[in-house]
């Protein structure tokens, strides 16, 4: 039987325990009477806010464009990746990203970095990136069986460190944290927002990725507990959403 790349991770101290928690949180939130048969309105609200917090992690702007104006190239960005992961876009998504992860991973830079970068750049991640990325969409394909908040907090930690991009990359990593959460069945509904309470302590959030990617077993469980968390709060979050719409 193969040998799972990330089991050991679990051994690590807090993370089993984290991983169980933030699995609690979100099923709370899918129970939410709100969201029992109109989560797709929190769906939608989730994304957005997720969106504003991803840009801003990236020095975006928080603000909305208004009629007639645009908004700032990170947040225009982070604004298309949002539509993409949202109703019957997200569903397309998915089936390709199952089966082909890489090819999302471009079309996510494609969407984030369109006024960013030349057109040449779009999706075409960087020399020497290739065999990590390799190894990404082969654990977010089935080689591993760990809970699904520890898959999505290596994919997020790993984009974040390898940066195959060059731009973008922040918001292509915690775009892919959320397919990996929504494919695993873990957030099946898209509700949670962990990117705000990232937004909260932008100082934690990048010593706790440069930790990770440093690669040390404290580091590394660091990460893992921290993204966690960011899932309980997102959950937080998305129970808030849902307490607003049956007000």
């Amino acid at each position: 039987m193969p040998v799972d790349p990330l089991a050991p991770l679990l051994e690590l101290p807090g993370v089993a325990a984290a991983a169980d928690a933030a699995r609690a949180a979100v099923d709370a939130v899918h129970r939410h009477p709100a969201n029992r048969k109109g989560w797709a309105v929190g769906a939608t609200e989730a994304s957005v806010r997720a969106a504003r917090s991803s840009a801003a992690l990236d020095g975006g702007s928080t603000e909305l464009p208004g009629e007639g104006t645009a908004a700032d190239p990170v947040t225009a960005g982070a604004l298309r990746v949002a539509t993409t992961l949202d109703g019957p876009a997200l569903t397309t998504l998915l089936g390709v990203w199952r089966r082909a992860p890489l090819q999302v991973l471009a079309r996510l830079h494609l969407l984030a970095a369109a006024d960013l970068v030349d057109d040449a750049q779009l999706g075409r991640p960087r020399l020497g990136t290739a065999q990590r990325l390799d190894g990404l969409g082969q654990l977010v394909t089935g080689g591993t069986r760990v809970p699904a908040a520890v898959l999505a907090a290596v994919v997020h930690g790993e984009l974040l460190g390898l940066a195959p991009f060059g731009s973008a990359d922040g918001v292509v990593a915690r775009a892919a944290s959320r397919l990996v959460a929504v494919s695993s069945g873990l957030d099946v509904h898209n509700l949670t927002v962990p990117e705000v309470s990232w937004l909260r302590r932008p100082d934690d959030y990048r010593r706790a990725a440069a930790g990770f990617a440093a690669g040390t077993a404290e580091g590394v469980a660091t990460w893992v507990v921290a993204c966690c968390a960011a899932l309980e709060a997102g959950a937080k979050e998305a129970g808030s959403i849902a307490d607003a719409a049956v007000s």
